[in-house]
């Protein structure tokens, strides 16, 4: 039976003892109901795992004691979500799934068809909740890295966020000629470990932008002859590329 985990900081180098407050301190003694004595799992969000046991409660905090460190569970590539923001919540469970699926990193974006248009009070509440959800999506599923969940981008803002060597990928429903299968299994994609991946809003990408993307070194690719909604075309895609390119192996060990 895996460890109950919760997500904390990490001892500092030597210290054996930590101390834990606030939502996590009321997550460990009121949600999982853990009992001095019990082992539990500590992970810090950037790869480090430690195995500790309860101690005791006091006053507003919990005394955990630190057992030993133990190794990472490999984290699957290095793929980017560039994700143009859908209406309502989607973009809760967007980040939840990406997450499970082995996201490095999520990239909110406005595209000319976005709906949602949040002022600066707004934003800075919608990223803490999403970076919130990323925390605890990595703690259900096992993931020692958190994703990153960077801040909300203009479109030219997110195609310059691409790295030099990832591959620059954007779904279009109105792609013809190249699939992301024709893509991954070509001589584009060889040897590529790092992908970024960029989804529309609902009312999908304009010509326009299709073109500005092609112009950044991205390619347009199909999923096939159906319209996938906002929020399954990234769960469809992140389950391609860790298929095709081995990430869902236990050997797997891409950073």
């Amino acid at each position: 039976m895996s460890l109950p985990r919760i997500f904390h900081p990490g001892p500092a180098s030597g210290e054996t003892t930590v101390r834990i407050e606030g939502e996590t301190l009321h997550y460990l003694k009121s949600v999982l109901r853990i009992r001095p004595g019990r082992e539990i799992g500590l992970f810090d969000g950037r790869g480090s795992e430690w195995r500790a046991v309860v101690e005791a409660y006091g006053p507003g905090e919990a005394s955990l004691r630190i057992l030993k460190k133990e190794d990472p569970v490999p984290s699957p590539g290095g793929i980017t979500l560039a994700q143009s923001l859908p209406k309502t919540d989607k973009m809760d469970f967007i980040v939840r799934k990406a997450t499970e699926l082995g996201a490095a990193r999520i990239l909110p974006f406005l595209s000319s068809r976005s709906i949602p248009r949040p002022d600066a009070g707004k934003r800075e509440n919608r990223l803490a909740r999403w970076r919130r959800i990323a925390v605890e999506a990595a703690r259900q599923c096992g993931r020692s890295v958190v994703p990153e969940v960077g801040e909300i981008l203009s479109y030219e803002e997110m195609l310059g966020a691409r790295g030099a060597e990832d591959l620059g990928i954007v779904l279009w429903e109105e792609e013809r000629e190249r699939s992301l299968k024709t893509l991954l299994r070509g001589g584009q994609a060889e040897g590529r470990t790092r992908f970024f991946v960029v989804v529309g809003p609902e009312g999908g990408f304009s010509a326009d932008e299709i073109d500005r993307a092609a112009a950044a070194g991205f390619v347009p690719v199909t999923l096939g002859p159906n319209i996938l909604r906002t929020e399954t075309a990234p769960l469809a895609v992140l389950s391609i590329l860790q298929y095709e390119m081995d990430f869902f192996s236990e050997r797997a060990t891409h950073e």
